[in-house]
């Protein structure tokens, strides 16, 4: 329900805007240099020349047009994916988190064991090596169940690791933040691969782009406010999980409280 908040709805539209206006002007400056290197490369695949070939026989005419267009649109999927996650993770999420202490955990004491250098830091890390880890993986999507399988994985993982530092780094201490990530690391990483399939919702959007690339500049903004929303979504999980695990965490550390008799001796000796 907090995702329907007006506040979460305006400023889901920020990482639209600046994505949007980024994307344009790359695919201003670079879409045909691109679009002309990816022709290249699948015509010195004589396998691939030929099934095109094999297919236009079929009645596929315009097989050939569309490829390299959607070669580019399915590549830079993982790019538009983790770029939303950042921007969510820097735009949105610190007042998402603010929104749901202000009305959940209202008397949670802020420690800042973080600061947003060390935000930027930890995000930047974990997107180099998701990044990483998506080239690495790339040709094992060949295989047909992988391709469903890696990349939420891996956008599950890079989500985890950046919502549940955000959500953490004003109100828990260092010390209670890896405390929570060492007692609930196996949770936060599921809520982090379900928020990754989550993200993997916008690919009815890409398959319409597959078919209309025409239609891509329409298409990728409505991808990235998906996206956005679902990040949105998943920041606002993982701010509710780990601020109660906080909370409970403190509870648990707080020295028992003495009995009334005790109490009032300790009183009448001072």
């Amino acid at each position: 329900m907090y995702c329907l908040h007006p506040r979460v709805i305006a400023l889901s539209f920020l990482p639209l805007i600046i994505m949007a206006a980024i994307s344009l002007a790359l695919a201003y400056f670079f879409w045909n240099d691109a679009l002309t290197g990816v022709r290249a490369g699948l015509d010195s695949y004589e396998l691939l020349g030929s099934m095109v070939r094999w297919l236009e026989g079929l009645g596929l005419g315009d097989l050939r047009v569309v490829l390299a267009p959607t070669i580019l649109l399915f590549l830079t999927i993982p790019l538009i994916v983790m770029a939303s996650l950042l921007f969510v993770a820097l735009l949105m999420t610190p007042t998402m988190v603010a929104l749901v202490a202000e009305r959940r955990f209202p008397a949670l004491e802020r420690k800042k064991g973080g600061s947003l250098l060390a935000s930027l830091f930890w995000s930047l890390s974990s997107t180099l090596l998701a990044a990483i880890a998506l080239l690495v993986s790339i040709p094992l999507w060949l295989i047909p169940p992988l391709i469903l399988i890696l990349p939420p994985l891996i956008w599950g993982w890079l989500t985890y690791r950046v919502m549940s530092y955000d959500a953490l780094v004003d109100h828990a201490s260092a010390e209670e933040r890896r405390e929570i990530f060492r007692r609930h690391r196996s949770s936060l990483l599921g809520i982090g691969v379900l928020s990754g399939y989550l993200g993997a919702a916008p690919s009815l959007i890409w398959a319409s782009g597959a078919m209309f690339v025409a239609m891509a500049p329409i298409l990728v903004p409505v991808a990235i406010w998906i996206y956005t929303l679902g990040f949105a979504f998943s920041s606002l999980w993982f701010a509710h999980y780990c601020l109660a695990a906080l909370e409970q965490l403190r509870k648990q550390n707080m020295p028992p409280a003495l009995d009334q008799p005790a109490q009032a001796a300790i009183e009448s000796i001072a």
